[in-house]
């Protein structure tokens, strides 16, 4: 008998019928002998419902109140599930995060879990029980209700899962698991069976919308393996087929290292970037332009400076494109003056597109072949940004469809050889 974490998307428990079909699957998860821990989303289209309430009252509501009204979505979903359960022979209890408990910082609207106290779910499980823990939210240590961000309930999957040493952490979404690329934009995209933390992670970071990034973050710091399936199968089918199916994520060296090269193209249509000119060339400058970036709450990817001429240089960063408003009135407000530079201007409309695989550590010539497909597409790259296991490159936005499609092709990804 194992012990198996389950997770259940928006999507997965969008009406009453899609929470009566989770009660299924979990059932029979349990009748095969395991003991299931769920953690559920709100029902889809219900934390914006509730932040959409507040912000009625408000245009800016108090933090720790915004938490204290967007948790009430996943104890609705919880106890629907729990009674979905009972309908079916099943025993179950739901909790919130403050009753189990889940321990967090103090950040309301992004917490960090610090703890998990599993005891009174262990007891739940060895009475032969089901249990529910409310994804997305736990308790800081003024008893505060505290939310994990948007996304949470993975991070709260995973956290459950490892701090309850569960055998595997099942993520059941709406898609059937981590694709080569986004499917919607090429269509001979492939899924893969398996795919390692740590190009999960790196595709998590560069746009791939599958797992919260901090939820993939967990599972490789705690290695625990977590599987990517859909939830809008049969709720019966075999138990054994189900087990199979979907992108198992793991560790490096549990996958055959002679696995292709390059395993997905990420992309991120949401960039903006900013260019500061004429920048003193002189120590501490880039944290006098990056600091109050910062202290804005707006966080910087890809940056470049550039070589200096006759004491100035030009600096460039890339921040999300809701925050580009901001950036460039933080520069202009209190940067420009102090720093003495030159101009500043921006382009709102780019993309970054990376290729991400483990490959890259044992082959050579992975950057020339991307570079060279993007220039035979006549696209022009305007930064570029490396680590041991992805490239990525900014381009203008209207060109970014094309060459994910082409570096897709490059790189074989649409062969069914292989992973």
């Amino acid at each position: 008998m194992a012990l198996i974490v389950h997770k259940y998307g928006g999507t997965s428990m969008g009406s009453t019928e899609r929470i009566k079909n989770v009660a299924k699957r979990v059932a029979k998860w349990h009748d095969a002998g395991h003991q299931i821990v769920v953690v559920p989303s709100a029902m889809s289209g219900e934390t914006n419902r509730l932040l959409g309430l507040a912000k009625e009252i408000m245009a800016q509501p108090d933090p720790r109140e915004l938490d204290m009204i967007a948790s009430t979505g996943e104890q609705v979903s919880s106890a629907l599930l729990s009674m979905a359960l009972h309908a079916v022979g099943k025993e179950a209890v739901s909790y919130a995060g403050w009753q189990v408990a889940i321990k967090t910082d103090s950040a309301h609207t992004k917490a960090r879990i610090a703890s998990i106290d599993d005891a009174k779910v262990r007891a739940d499980l060895d009475a032969g029980k089901i249990v529910i823990i409310t994804g997305f939210q736990g308790v800081d240590e003024l008893g505060n209700i505290t939310t994990l961000g948007r996304g949470g309930s993975d991070t709260s999957a995973v956290a459950v899962a490892a701090a309850m040493k569960a055998q595997e952490c099942l993520i059941y979404t709406d898609v059937d698991g981590v694709y080569t690329t986004d499917p919607r934009v090429v269509s001979d995209a492939r899924r893969l069976k398996t795919v390692t933390f740590e190009e999960m992670l790196e595709m998590a970071s560069l746009g791939s919308k599958v797992l919260q990034i901090r939820s993939v973050e967990f599972a490789g710091n705690y290695r625990m393996p977590t599987r990517v399936l859909s939830s809008l199968t049969d709720p019966l089918i075999p138990l054994e087929e189900e087990m199979n199916s979907g992108t198992l994520i793991s560790f490096e060296e549990d996958t055959h290292m002679e696995q292709a090269t390059i395993t997905g193209i990420a992309f991120n249509r949401d960039e903006a970037k900013i260019t500061v000119f004429g920048v003193p060339d002189k120590p501490g400058i880039a944290y006098q332009i990056l600091g109050p970036i910062a202290d804005a709450n707006i966080e910087v990817d890809m940056i470049i400076q550039n070589q200096s001429v006759d004491g100035k240089t030009d600096f460039t960063f890339t921040v999300p494109r809701g925050e580009y408003a901001k950036a460039m009135q933080v520069l202009e407000g209190s940067v420009k003056e102090h720093i003495s530079t030159g101009s500043i201007i921006g382009d709102p409309k780019v993309s970054k597109v990376s290729v991400v695989g483990v490959g890259m550590r044992s082959h050579v010539g992975i950057a020339s072949q991307m570079f060279r497909t993007l220039s035979e597409e006549s696209i022009n790259i305007q930064m570029i940004s490396t680590s041991e296991i992805k490239i990525s490159v900014l381009i203008d936005e209207k060109y970014m469809e094309l060459a994910v499609r082409s570096l897709h092709k490059a790189f074989g990804l649409e062969s069914t050889e292989g992973n």
